[in-house]
């Protein structure tokens, strides 16, 4: 019992020490043994956790600790949300463009300004177009005194019409009484009581009232005709008053082309117009951007298997990162951006290899800061809270 109670290191240290010094062939066999023991007594030696039970418990504690930790971060800061850095400010930016071509004769405004709907852009020298309206004018005026004109010929004819029917009447009634006359003096001549020269006297009579009944009835056709002339002759005045009405809305127009006004609230941007400058109909005198402006964001097909219309946004702008914005999703675009693009892919062509699409997405701003200049084409990072936050 006292031998058992000695550390084996110290048992064979003694029996070392009481053994006689092995010779030149004992010493390898001593060797082997002893290293026989040792492994022997490492066999036998308690694993690490057998020997600091306490620490590997607290290791392990702490290793699912950090995981229930890095969890519950995944599913409050990572999980509810999708993001994406392929996103930027957009708008629906236009030339602003003269209708007319002239000299440029005044721009109000300057380079990245912001106007009013209304306010003028530039002005183009109003000269030339004043002068075809008052021309056009001056047209109206001739037109509208050639259907007056028409109109006096239209009345005179109607008072010819009712001339010449009143000496046709007066005509008629002679030529009457003269055929009764004629007709009288015959019987006589016949009957041997009126004389051959009456008869005469009445036949000759006869044939001057037929002659001015014929005449008679060739005026009253020829007033007619004189009406329908005038009448034509006004229609054709009045079809030169609309053209000449068209020519001075046409001139009026052009007058009001001469100044180039905003059509909505926004800013200035590449003003290209200058005072002096010769501008043709259609050239562009400077950008603008409306003050509409939203976020599109360029999310990857497989982060919208949750995201609607009208989850929330958190927005970053990378020029303005202490600007903290705030909107909503206004609407997913049905396809991706490549399906919309000048050259769509093809894919029933050649090697077909599947990549993940990215789709645009309208997000819609609450507020955007007014301290700062903001336009198209600056890079964003909007957050989507997609999911409930646990």
């Amino acid at each position: 019992m006292r031998d058992f109670a000695v550390p084996q290191n110290q048992r064979a240290a003694a029996r070392q020490q009481q053994s006689p010094a092995p010779t030149k062939d004992e010493a390898p066999v001593k060797e082997a043994e002893n290293s026989t023991e040792q492994d022997q007594e490492k066999e036998k030696r308690p694993s690490v956790i057998r020997r600091h039970p306490i620490a590997a418990l607290l290791i392990v504690l702490a290793l699912i600790a950090l995981a229930a930790i890095g969890y519950v971060v995944w599913l409050i800061y990572f999980h509810p949300y999708e993001t994406t850095d392929d996103a930027f400010v957009d708008a629906r930016s236009f030339s602003v463009a003269a209708k007319i071509s002239g000299y440029v004769s005044d721009v109000p405004v300057s380079d990245n300004q912001h106007v009013d709907a209304g306010t003028v852009i530039a002005k183009i020298d109003p000269r030339d177009y004043q002068i075809a309206l008052d021309q056009a004018r001056g047209e109206v005026d001739v037109a509208k005194a050639a259907i007056s004109s028409a109109e006096a010929q239209i009345a005179a004819a109607a008072a010819a019409i009712d001339e010449a029917k009143a000496q046709l009447t007066s005509a008629e009634a002679a030529l009457q009484y003269a055929k009764d006359e004629n007709n009288r003096q015959q019987q006589l001549v016949k009957s041997g009581a009126g004389s051959e020269q009456a008869a005469q006297q009445a036949a000759s009579t006869l044939r001057q009232n037929e002659a001015s009944t014929a005449q008679a009835k060739a005026s009253v056709t020829s007033a007619i005709k004189n009406k329908a002339a005038a009448e034509a002759q006004r229609e054709s005045a009045v079809a030169n008053l609309h053209q000449a009405e068209a020519q001075v809305e046409t001139a009026e127009q052009n007058l009001s082309y001469t100044t180039i006004t905003a059509a909505q609230p926004g800013r200035v941007v590449k003003l290209s117009g200058a005072k002096g400058q010769y501008i043709q109909a259609g050239q562009a005198v400077s950008m603008f951007v409306p003050d509409e402006i939203w976020v599109t964001a360029n999310f990857k097909e497989t982060q919208l298997t949750d995201m609607r219309p009208g989850q929330p946004v958190d927005v970053t702008i990378d020029a303005y990162p202490d600007h903290a914005l705030r909107g909503r999703v206004d609407s997913v675009q049905p396809g991706s951006g490549t399906a919309f693009s000048l050259l769509p892919a093809e894919n029933a062509t050649g090697n077909y290899v599947k990549v993940t699409q990215r789709v645009p997405v309208k997000i819609v701003i609450d507020n955007w800061p007014q301290d700062v200049a903001i336009g198209p084409g600056m890079s964003v990072v909007p957050t989507v809270t997609v999911r409930p936050r646990n």
